[in-house]
């Protein structure tokens, strides 16, 4: 059943990805066009597919299908918590991408620009890099570094105002 489940998160990570990496361009063709017409219309169906069609369920398939991966080879490593850091951050800009298409191709819409052209494919490119890296890699990381006190027993009381003792009967 694990290598069936990696198999289907693998290619729906590789869905997700290519998506995120191609809408940028879409993107950017939007400001090639006029501001109503034929042409206009196609990019806009085909922008709102890669988006709601292949990107959007293939993120969905990747997080479902991760999630049960999680619980059955129970990873629970330092170095999976960057993992799943990095892929919040993929999520967030997923959001992004969802934001724009339904801002690009609206009346009177801003035009689209190469620097944010530059930027969300910068973004994304080195996201997903970097999470391939840390899957590869699994780098060994001491969060002990980060925070020591967190991570003592105890340490928790200071966040809470009062006592945070169990009450006895």
């Amino acid at each position: 059943m694990t290598p069936l489940l990696k198999f289907i998160h693998l290619g729906a990570i590789g869905v997700w990805s290519a998506g995120l990496l191609v809408l940028p361009y879409l993107f950017w063709q939007r400001r090639f066009l006029p501001v109503a017409g034929l042409d206009v219309d196609r990019l806009d169906r085909l922008t709102r597919f890669v988006y709601v069609a292949m990107a959007s369920p293939a993120a969905a398939l990747a997080i479902t299908t991760g999630t049960a991966l999680i619980f059955l080879q129970g990873t629970f490593v330092a170095w999976f918590s960057l993992k799943m850091l990095l892929v919040g951050a993929m999520v967030m800009l997923h959001v992004v991408a969802g934001l724009t298409v339904s801002s690009i191709f609206t009346p009177g819409a801003r035009r689209y620009g190469l620097g944010a052209n530059a930027m969300l494919t910068t973004a994304y490119g080195v996201l997903i890099v970097t999470i391939i890296w840390v899957v590869l890699a699994k780098p060994p990381l001491n969060l002990n570094l980060l925070a020591p006190a967190f991570f003592e027993p105890g340490s928790l009381r200071h966040f809470f105002v009062g006592d945070t003792r169990t009450p006895m009967p």
